[in-house]
């Protein structure tokens, strides 16, 4: 016999694995895959669990930082083999979120019903702290229209799967960051464009019908077909389940780095107050995520995810939406943007996983 078993030791998730009839417990490990109790017996198992393959690809989602950042030097001193990708750009964000669709687990839904009074606290945080940030931080700086624009349709996207990566990193709840980045993608469709509707109406015209169509066949058709395909074939592509991901990493800063080549020259005239904007927002995001959970009693695991994932968006599909609906400039804020919260996530990382005491 062979079994698993999700525990907790001092607080701390532990998956127990036991082995034979009767079952007796013969290997842990935890979330920061630290062993707990370690027999011959599984040594092949453990080592299973760390092929090659499996540390590279741990290693280049890691990275994510890096590749945003190569490739938007990449996509400045060379935009010419960026531009002509960009009527693959729907496409292609499709394929990161099919990737996220092959790697959620059944758990993953039941976890937003076990755990449904926080979710909804924290989805309701996420669609009301950032858009009305975004339209605020607009107000104070007076910007163009097209970047209002583009601020707003950021901090109207919902969370980013990047949120849970780092909540993993930061010793946060990640169960509950995924649960949230689940919810409030699948919320989208029409929470998106209608918060751009009601905060941007103003600015410009606001095709509501045509976003809210662009992210259900971007963002909900792709993630569960996904899922279909998981669930069906299951042993088939459970082996190469780690490879999606990474596959959704690369996009993501394909897309980004699209973005960057089709502004190279307003780039050059953007000031610094275009990023004194976007520190404001995500900084308004990762303090009012963590007051929130503050105000709610929530314990401290799931403040840091709550705060990691309201002060995080997903910019890959504010620049996408921004491109096919609007123009290039509209779909700056949210690189720049995308930039300035992963740094700002990373140090909240180096800060939270080195404290001994969650707070």
């Amino acid at each position: 016999m062979f079994a698993f078993l999700r525990s907790k030791t001092k607080g701390v998730p532990v998956t127990v694995i036991f082995l034979g009839n009767p079952a007796v417990p013969v290997f842990a490990f935890d979330t920061k895959e630290r062993i707990h109790v370690f027999t011959p017996d599984l040594i092949p198992i453990w080592k299973k669990r760390n092929q090659p393959l499996d540390r590279i690809l741990n290693i280049f989602n890691r990275l994510f930082v890096l590749w945003i950042v190569l490739a938007g030097m990449a996509a400045f001193y060379f935009p010419a083999i960026f531009i002509p990708l960009k009527k693959h750009m729907e496409l292609f964000f499709a394929i990161t979120m099919f990737g996220i669709g092959m790697v959620l687990r059944p758990v993953d839904f039941l976890n937003i019903f076990k755990n449904i009074k926080v979710v909804v606290i924290g989805t309701a945080a996420q669609f009301t702290i950032m858009p009305l940030s975004a339209f605020f931080v607009a107000r104070l700086f007076s910007f163009s229209k097209e970047f209002s624009l583009g601020l707003i349709l950021t901090g109207s996207a919902p969370g980013a799967m990047a949120s849970n990566v780092l909540s993993y990193l930061a010793g946060a709840d990640v169960a509950y960051s995924v649960s949230l980045t689940t919810v409030s993608t699948l919320l989208a469709p029409v929470l998106t464009p209608l918060l751009t509707l009601l905060l941007a109406h103003t600015i410009l015209e606001i095709p509501f019908w045509d976003m809210l169509v662009s992210v259900f066949n971007m963002v909900v058709i792709p993630l569960f077909l996904g899922i279909t395909v998981k669930s069906i074939f299951y042993d088939k592509v459970e082996p190469l389940s780690k490879v999606f991901p990474a596959i959704s990493t690369t996009f993501i800063a394909f897309i980004c780095a699209l973005v960057i080549a089709l502004n190279k020259e307003y780039l050059m005239k953007v000031n610094a107050w275009i990023f004194m904007a976007a520190i404001l927002l995500n900084l308004l995001g990762l303090f009012l995520g963590y007051m929130t959970g503050k105000a709610f009693g929530f314990d401290a695991l799931k403040k840091r995810a709550l705060s990691i994932e309201v002060g995080m968006q997903n910019a890959g599909l504010g620049s996408v939406l921004a491109l096919k609906h609007f123009n290039e400039k509209v779909a700056l804020p949210a690189v720049i943007f995308v930039f300035i919260c992963i740094f700002s996530a990373s140090f909240l990382v180096q800060i939270w996983s080195s404290t001994k005491k969650p707070g």
